[in-house]
């Protein structure tokens, strides 16, 4: 039996498509008493068999289909004091690049209300804008919260507050440089001879005013682009964070919307993918409110003299409003989120997308004969008795280009395993904690975990039964910031009777920790390769 460590570092993977469901009745009430046996999954059109199936109850622990009881991490007599785990990550994500000050201010003050109302001393909060310029990690510092909200600002990253003469929208300008539309065009030289005061009648005129809307659109379409890449990276990149923390994590989305233009449709598949596999709930809330789209502009606009010009500007306002919307929408329903809009009671948001839906149906399934074509696939799930139900399910997914790797896959689900909360116990282990103080600042941590091996499934190979068990073990602090962790390899080729004699026994590993007083929590994850099983536990310890 030989053992090898090394630091735990993980990668990331693209699991199985995963399809979060909220069921809610005629009056709006959450259904949680649904079974896999309930619903239909189709993909372009075609049923498909649901593999997995997971009920994330907010009040509790995730439980999927007949889960056994979650084993306990012990402590023994003389142990260290058990320190309070936190339990709630909610990272408020503020859309600055997008927002006008107006409703930026409004949504700022109404969620600092919600906070102050809500805020428990198990939950963390995060607060993160897409410019990046106002940031704070999760944190149960009120003070710290309270600052970090006064401090956001719009900060338009390629926009000014000038108005371009002509005034193309992102919307407006996709649709003149990459879909050729010359209506938009057409509308785009009106508000040019407009804006310039050039006489229509004029040839020149008209000459000079179409020499101009070629690069100005060119201009709106990559300062959108600009605008709206940031917006996918970060909300990726705050994903990848909230990832990183144990226990129930969510992200509220503060946003007017934004734009996706085709070729940003996998990315932002992408997202919801990532956030459906680190259950991570994306509930979103238009800042704006109840708005309307104002024909000409409002008084702080430069007017369009030609009524045609304004008519048709009011309705790519109008369209484009719609699409930046709907992303939003996407995000939410596509995580199990909640999404608020056309409303001006932002506080009665904030209360909406800030409480998880009480019960998430996650559906798995593989895809029979999927091609790695990267092309979009529409979703739609039902319920086989459906006539006084209504669902909220994701709307589709991009295929791969490239098949997983196994490793991958397995490193994945280790690491899933390990910023998750649940308690898994295909693997009997047991988990005991020890600590030895060298001075008054410096202190070694000593996990020990005992696993019963009588589960496990060997490989008879050479007269050996062989195995190889991952065990990692990784320290938290009381904020949920991953401090340090170890990965040790177990790779088992034994005989027939030194098995006979490790049923009894199993098999103990160590791993220690150099730490500084203070309160961690302990995380445990064993899997092994043959039998692809794993358990997972929880643990706390406090070093006075």
């Amino acid at each position: 039996m030989t053992t090898h460590e090394t630091p735990a570092t993980f990668r990331t993977r693209v699991n199985l498509v995963q399809v979060p469901v909220v069921v809610r009745d005629r009056q709006g009430r959450i259904v949680g008493n649904l079974r896999k046996e309930d619903f239909q999954v189709f993909d372009q059109g075609k049923p498909q068999v649901i593999t997995s199936f997971t009920v994330d109850k907010s009040g509790g622990q995730p439980a999927s289909e007949a889960a056994p009881a979650a084993p306990k991490a012990e402590t023994a007599p003389g142990e260290p004091t058990p320190a309070t785990m936190p339990d709630r990550f909610v990272a408020y994500f503020f859309d600055d690049v997008h927002l006008a000050f107006g409703d930026l201010a409004q949504a700022r003050d109404a969620a600092e209300r919600k906070l102050n109302e809500s805020l428990t001393p198990a939950d963390r909060v995060g607060i993160f804008t897409t410019s990046g310029r106002t940031t704070l990690d999760f944190t149960d510092d009120r003070a710290k919260i309270h600052e970090t909200l006064l401090r956001l600002r719009p900060q338009p990253i390629a926009r000014t507050t000038i108005q371009e003469c002509p005034d193309i929208s992102y919307y407006q300008a996709d649709l003149i440089v990459n879909k050729n539309d010359q209506v938009a065009f057409q509308a785009a030289i009106l508000d040019t001879m407009s804006c310039m005061n050039l006489d229509p009648s004029d040839p020149a005129s008209l000459q000079q005013a179409q020499a101009i809307v070629p690069g100005a659109a060119a201009r709106a379409l990559q300062e959108g682009d600009t605008e709206t890449r940031i917006s996918v990276s970060v909300l990726r990149d705050v994903i990848r964070r909230l990832s990183t923390v144990p226990g129930k994590r969510s992200i509220i989305f503060i946003s007017p919307g934004f734009l996706t233009l085709i070729d940003m449709q996998p990315q932002k598949t992408e997202i919801i993918d990532r956030a459906i596999r680190y259950n991570i709930v994306i509930s979103t809330l238009d800042a704006r409110g109840l708005y309307t789209i104002i024909p000409g502009g409002d008084a702080s606009q430069r007017g369009i003299q030609s009524p045609i010009a304004a008519g048709m500007k009011s309705q790519y306002q109008t369209t484009a409003a719609l699409a930046e919307e709907d992303v939003l929408a996407e995000l939410a329903y596509g995580t199990g989120g909640a999404f608020f809009h056309n409303s001006n009671d932002l506080a009665e948001g904030f209360r909406r997308v800030a409480a998880r839906p009480e019960v998430v149906y996650v559906l798995g399934f593989s895809p029979q004969n999927l091609k790695l074509d990267g092309r979009f696939h529409a979703l739609r799930v039902t319920l086989r008795d459906s006539a006084k139900l209504s669902l909220q399910a994701r709307r589709g997914y991009y295929a791969p280009r490239h098949m997983a790797d196994p490793q991958e896959t397995a490193k994945e689900e280790i690491q899933e395993a390990l910023f998750s909360r649940e308690e898994l116990r295909d693997i009997p282990v047991e988990m005991h904690t020890q600590f030895f103080k060298s001075s008054e600042w410096d202190a070694r941590l000593a996990v020990l975990v005992r696993v019963d091996v009588r589960r496990l499934h060997f490989r008879k190979e050479n007269g050996r039964n062989c195995d190889d068990l991952t065990v990692v073990s990784a320290l938290f602090d009381r904020n949920g910031n991953l401090v340090t962790g170890t990965n040790k390899s177990i790779e088992m080729r034994l005989r027939d009777q030194t098995l006979e004699n490790r049923l009894g026994s199993g098999i103990t590993v160590k791993s220690n920790f150099d730490v500084k007083p203070g309160s961690y929590v302990i995380r445990l994850v064993v899997r092994d390769s043959e039998g692809q099983l794993m358990a997972a536990a929880n643990g706390a310890v406090s070093i006075p």
